[in-house]
C-alpha cells in the first residue's frame, strides 16, 4: 500500500497493513491528506470496522473530503460506502473479502479533524442469544444480551420495529447503562427513523440515562454495538404506539392482557365533547391524552365485564360521555356511548365496538391475536430457559417445552390441543405427531397436568430419516376459563372418534425451531434421535419376501463379477522363460 500526504496519517495508523484481531484508532487529520490503508482477515473470519465518531470539515464537499470503505486490498475494488461531513447515520461496514481498503481525503481548510475507528475479527457462525430481533406488536420491550449482567464483547446487535400504519413508535429506555464517553466511541446504542440503518439517525447514546424517542412514522430501528473492553449492564426498553391520524374517528384493538381504546380529539370535539368528559365503567381509571385520547382497559380491571358463553369468552366495558346539563331541566349535548367489545375467537382475538348516538349503533370490527410464547427449558423445573437458536441437543436427550399466555386474566387455562414436529419451519410433509387430541402419541412423550398460563410436556430427542438436520415444533393451543368444569380443556386426552364434532373458538398457533443434534463421535450428524415411531411397522408379506430375493441375487451377481476380475489380474502375471540362444 501507498500512503500519501502527512506522515501524521500513517503514523496514526502504525503502518499500512493492519492485522491484529482488534483495533482502535484515533486519527487527528489536517488538510490535504490522501490517507490508504489496508486491513487483512483471517481465513473463515468476517471483519467489521465501524467509524463511531467523525468530525470532518463542516464545509467540506463530498468530492473534496469523504472516507471511503473498499472491499478488497486497493481502491479498485467494489466500495462498500462512503461518509462525508454531513452524515445522519452511524457508519458500519463488514467485508466479504480477504482484505477491506478505506481511504481518507481531505480538503485544503485548515480545520483540525477527528476520526475514530474500531474493527475486530469475528466467526461468521457465532450467534449471541437475544441480540436483535424483529418486534411487530403495537408495544412491546426488549434488552440488550444477558441484561441485567454484564452485555458480551463485540455484540453488534439490530432490532427492527414496526406497528400499524397510522402510528408512530414512542420508545423509551428503562435503564440504560454502557461505557461512559462524551463522544460514545466505545459502546453505544444508535436509534434510526425507519425500517433499517438507512434511515435517518435519531439519536446515538451511551453511559447512563432514561432518554426517550419517538419515531416520524410506523418503524424505527435500534442498534446496540459494544467493543471488546469494560462491559456493563446493557439497557432495557419498551415501546408503544402512538396514534398519528387526526381524523374524526375511533379505533379499538385487543391484546391478550388490554383492551386499547383511541378516541381523536376531532371525534370529541363534533360533539362539544373533551376528555374530561369521558369515564369508564370505573371512573377512576383515566385515559392519557396526547394528541389522542387513549383508554388502556386491562381485562381483568376497571370495571372490565367477563362473560363465559357457548364455548366464548368476552370482555366488555362502556365509555360514558358525561353530559353537561345546560340547566336543570335540558340539555343541548348528544348522550354517547362507546361500547367496547373483545371476544375471544378461532386463532384470534375479534374485536367489536360500537358507538351509540341516541339510537343509531354503529359497529366497527377488528382482529387480533393471542400473545403466546413456546421456550425450551433445561429441566423439569421450567426455571431456566434455553436461549441459543439453534438448540444443539444430544441423541436421546429429554426436551422439556413450555408454551406460555401473556395476559392479565387470571382465570385463563391453556390446554395443549395438539404438538407436531417437522423437519422444515413451514410444516410441510413428513410431519410426527407428538401430541394429538391432548393425548400422547409418542412413546417419550409426557404431557404435564394443566397449570394456569401455561402448557408443558417433555419427550425425547429423535431425528427424521432422509430429512433436512433441523427439528422446528408447533403446538395448537386451547385456552379455556379455568372455573368451566366442562370445557374442552378440563376434558384431557379425548379420542378422535369420542371428540365434540363442534369447533373450538379459542385456539393459537406456537413454533419453535430449529434443534439439532451434537455432532457423535463417528462424525454422523443428525438433529434428533431415531425412535421406532419414524418407521411405520409393516407386516412381513410377500413384497418384502420378493425384495429381499432380488437383493440377495444383486449381491451374489455383484461378488462373482469380483471375484473374476480378481482372478483374471493374477494369471496376467505369470512368469516368462527366458530363450537360450
Amino acid at each position: 500500500m501507498v500512503s500519501a500526504g502527512r506522515s501524521s496519517c500513517k503514523a496514526s495508523l502504525g503502518g499500512n497493513n493492519l492485522g491484529e484481531s482488534h483495533k482502535s484508532l484515533v486519527l487527528q487529520l489536517g488538510a490535504n491528506e490522501n490517507c490508504v490503508w489496508t486491513i487483512q482477515k483471517p481465513e473463515n473470519k468476517n471483519l467489521r470496522i465501524i467509524f463511531s465518531h467523525i468530525q470532518l470539515d463542516p464545509e467540506g464537499t463530498c468530492d473534496n473530503e469523504n472516507i471511503k470503505v473498499f472491499d478488497g486490498n486497493s481502491t479498485t475494488g467494489p466500495l462498500l460506502g462512503q461518509v462525508c461531513s454531513k452524515k445522519d447515520f452511524v457508519p458500519i461496514f463488514e467485508s466479504s473479502y480477504s482484505s477491506l481498503t478505506v481511504q481518507i481525503v481531505t480538503d485544503k481548510s485548515t480545520t483540525q479533524r477527528t476520526v475514530f475507528i474500531f474493527y475486530y475479527f469475528f466467526d461468521s457462525g457465532t450467534v449471541i442469544p437475544d441480540c436483535g430481533g424483529y418486534l411487530d406488536t403495537l408495544e412491546g420491550s426488549f434488552t440488550s444480551p444477558n441484561y441485567p449482567k454484564p452485555h458480551p464483547e463485540l455484540a453488534y446487535c439490530v432490532w427492527h420495529i414496526q406497528v400499524e400504519k397510522g402510528y408512530r413508535i414512542k420508545l423509551s429506555f428503562k435503564e440504560i447503562f454502557l461505557e461512559v464517553d462524551d463522544k460514545c466511541r466505545f459502546d453505544f446504542v444508535a436509534i434510526y427513523d425507519g425500517s433499517s440503518t438507512n434511515a435517518g439517525l435519531i439519536g446515538q447514546v451511551c453511559g447512563r440515562g432514561t432518554p426517550t424517542f419517538e419515531s416520524s412514522s410506523d418503524s424505527l430501528t435500534v442498534v446496540l454495538s459494544t467493543d471488546y473492553a469494560n462491559s456493563y449492564r446493557g439497557f432495557s426498553a419498551s415501546y408503544t404506539s402512538v396514534y398519528t391520524e387526526n381524523i374524526n374517528t375511533t379505533s379499538l384493538i385487543c391484546a391478550s392482557d388490554k383492551m386499547r381504546v383511541i378516541i381523536s380529539k376531532s371525534y370529541l370535539e363534533s360533539f362539544n365533547y373533551n376528555e374530561d368528559n369521558l369515564q369508564l365503567n370505573d371512573p377512576t381509571c383515566r385515559p392519557e391524552v396526547s394528541n389522542v385520547v387513549e383508554f388502556s382497559i386491562p381485562l381483568d380491571g376497571c370495571g372490565t365485564v367477563k362473560k363465559v358463553e357457548d364455548y366464548s369468552i368476552t370482555y366488555t366495558n362502556i365509555i360514558t360521555f358525561i353530559v353537561s346539563p345546560t340547566s336543570a331541566v335540558i340539555t343541548r349535548q348528544k348522550h354517547l356511548q362507546i361500547i367496547v367489545k373483545c371476544e375471544m375467537e378461532y386463532n384470534s382475538t375479534v374485536e367489536v365496538m360500537y358507538i351509540t348516538e341516541d339510537d343509531v349503533i354503529q359497529y366497527q370490527n377488528a382482529l387480533g391475536k393471542y400473545n403466546m410464547s413456546m421456550v425450551l427449558f433445561e429441566s423439569d423445573s421450567f426455571e431456566n430457559p434455553i436461549l441459543n437458536s439453534p438448540y444443539y441437543v444430544d441423541m436421546n436427550q429429554t426436551l422439556f417445552v413450555q408454551v406460555g399466555l401473556s395476559a392479565s386474566d387470571p382465570n385463563l387455562v391453556v390446554f395443549l390441543d395438539t404438538c407436531r414436529a417437522s423437519p422444515t419451519s413451514d410444516f410441510a410433509s413428513p410431519n410426527y405427531d407428538l401430541i394429538k387430541s391432548g393425548c400422547s402419541r409418542d412413546e417419550t412423550c409426557e404431557v404435564y397436568p394443566l397449570f394456569g398460563h401455561y402448557g408443558r410436556f417433555q419427550f425425547n430427542a429423535f431425528k427424521f430419516l432422509r430429512s433436512l438436520n433441523s427439528v422446528y415444533l408447533q403446538c395448537k393451543v386451547l385456552i379455556c376459563d379455568s372455573n368451566d368444569s366442562h370445557s374442552r380443556c378440563h376434558q384431557g386426552c379425548v379420542s378422535r372418534k369420542k371428540r365434540d364434532i363442534s369447533s373450538y373458538k379459542w385456539k393459537t398457533d406456537s413454533v419453535i425451531g430449529p434443534i439439532r443434534v451434537k455432532r457423535d463421535r463417528s462424525g454422523n450428524s443428525g438433529l434428533l434421535h431415531q425412535t421406532h415411531a419414524d418407521i411405520p411397522q409393516q407386516p412381513f408379506n410377500a413384497l418384502h419376501l420378493f425384495s429381499f430375493v432380488v437383493l440377495a441375487l444383486n449381491v451374489v451377481i455383484v461378488a462373482t463379477i469380483t471375484l473374476r476380475h480378481f482372478v483374471n489380474q493374477r494369471q496376467d502375471y505369470k512368469y516368462e522363460k527366458l530363450q537360450r540362444y
